[in-house]
């Protein structure tokens, strides 16, 4: 078995995450609609088995992989350093993995209020878009990363948190999509 630092199609694991996370709508993205609800994500990713999932930060981008006939999510390493780095990083993991559809974290205040990294998050959703021509959902992830922080069986200086909080945001968009 490979490192947790690692992906693999063989090796899909991950603790079960009881966060709820909501699926938030965003106009200028191909995969959005005005009934934008568990039911339609369904039908807009029916054609889709496997995803990447990330965890959007400036400094860091956490990364996973998962299969939507597992429902689960298993951490790569994630992307960091300099804007071309990231994206170098990214592109790696994508043609490695080869997803056919993508799963973005968005952050918000937890009254539900956009804030400056949610901007910069969709922005990123639009690049991923461009970059790669596959289709990109989005969710709110508050409190992913604190639920990873929380979790007492992780050892947080031996796991990529932002990677393990990408996890939990696939994992949540498997069961949406999965009822």
């Amino acid at each position: 078995m490979r490192g947790p630092d690692r992906c693999t199609s063989d090796s899909l694991n991950t603790l079960d995450h009881s966060l709820t996370l909501d699926f938030v709508q965003d106009s200028t993205l191909p995969s959005s609609s005005d009934a934008f609800g568990p039911q339609t994500l369904a039908l807009e990713s029916k054609g889709y088995e496997l995803f990447m999932g990330f965890d959007y930060g400036v400094k860091r981008i956490g990364v996973c992989y998962g299969s939507k006939l597992l429902m689960s999510a298993k951490p790569c390493k994630g992307a960091s350093g300099s804007a071309a780095e990231q994206w170098k990083q990214i592109t790696e993991r994508i043609q490695e993995f080869q997803p056919q559809a993508l799963v973005v974290g968005v952050p918000f205040h937890p009254d539900g209020a956009e804030h400056e990294n949610t901007h910069k998050a969709r922005r990123f959703i639009r690049q991923l878009g461009g970059r790669f021509n596959l289709p990109v959902f989005e969710v709110d992830e508050r409190y992913s990363t604190t639920e990873v922080l929380s979790n007492h069986e992780y050892d947080i200086r031996k796991i990529d948190v932002d990677s393990e909080s990408a996890c939990i945001i696939l994992n949540q968009f498997f069961r949406n999509i999965n009822p």
